[in-house]
């Protein structure tokens, strides 16, 4: 993959940085992801699209160099994001618009994904240099006991991830983390890294909409916090370590 030499990066991460190429956008890894990781997230892309979701179209997978790289087809609009803080008296709005879109990707079924139980096993094996023996295994346990879903989740479903377009249509982004499983593990994540950012407030208000939307209680999304916590730690989050440990410990939510 040949990116162009006038190319912007646009986000910056830990292991990875996501150029705009003009016509189309390029994830540039470096050599901590796993290159069966990226092969995995371009895989979950083009599965998200045959299931029905507008995502953004799958060019290439290569390496640009040394790296390993995903390109796709650039998405013109702006993120749900940029939406909020530009309109901010509306934000009631974008949530709800959020969790809409949200319980509508859980709504399709992609049987090919890999199954979130498993997923979530392996990151809270991977987080056990981490947490005590003891949350380990409550950790397992309290997975195990989770209903058994088949939905499709998105896994990072962020307004950041959310890109809307002129004419209003919607396009979703970033499928790195797509599992098919429990929707209440999907809106636990999407409440964490709200929460994460700072916006306690729009996490909360989230929560109580998303569990009034889809007819479920908020200690049923509770259950999962412990969960989605220790995935978190799993993937290093040095900054947010110490919350994240905080909620490690199962809790029963009444």
């Amino acid at each position: 993959m040949q990116l162009p030499k006038d190319k912007k990066a646009i986000v910056t991460r830990h292991n990875k940085v996501v150029y705009d190429c003009g016509e189309s956008v390029a994830k540039v890894f470096n050599a901590t992801k796993p290159s069966s990781d990226i092969v995995n997230e371009a895989l979950n892309l083009t599965r998200a699209e045959q299931a029905g979701i507008d995502v953004p179209e799958l060019i290439e997978v290569s390496k640009s160099g040394n790296n390993w790289a995903i390109l796709t087809k650039k998405v013109e609009g702006k993120t749900l994001r940029q939406l909020m803080d530009e309109e901010p008296e509306k934000i009631e709005g974008y949530i709800k618009q959020l969790i809409e879109l949200e319980l509508s990707v859980h709504a399709h079924r992609a049987p090919l994904m890999n199954r979130q139980k498993d997923k979530y096993v392996r990151m809270i094996d991977d987080a056990s240099d981490i947490i005590t023996e003891a949350q380990h295994y409550e950790l397992l346990m309290r997975l195990d006991g989770m209903p058994n879903h088949t939905k499709l989740c998105h896994g990072d479903f962020v307004p950041s991830n959310i890109i809307v377009r002129e004419d209003e249509s919607v396009c979703i982004c970033d499928w790195a983390h797509a599992t098919q499983g429990n929707g209440g593990a999907d809106c636990a994540i999407t409440y964490l890294h709200l929460m994460l950012n700072g916006e306690q407030e729009i996490a909360e208000s989230y929560l109580r909409l998303y569990c009034e939307l889809q007819g479920c209680s908020v200690s049923y999304v509770q259950g999962w916090m412990s969960i989605v916590a220790a995935a978190e730690l799993a993937r290093g989050r040095v900054a947010e370590h110490d919350y994240l440990l905080s909620m490690v410990d199962v809790v029963d939510y009444v």
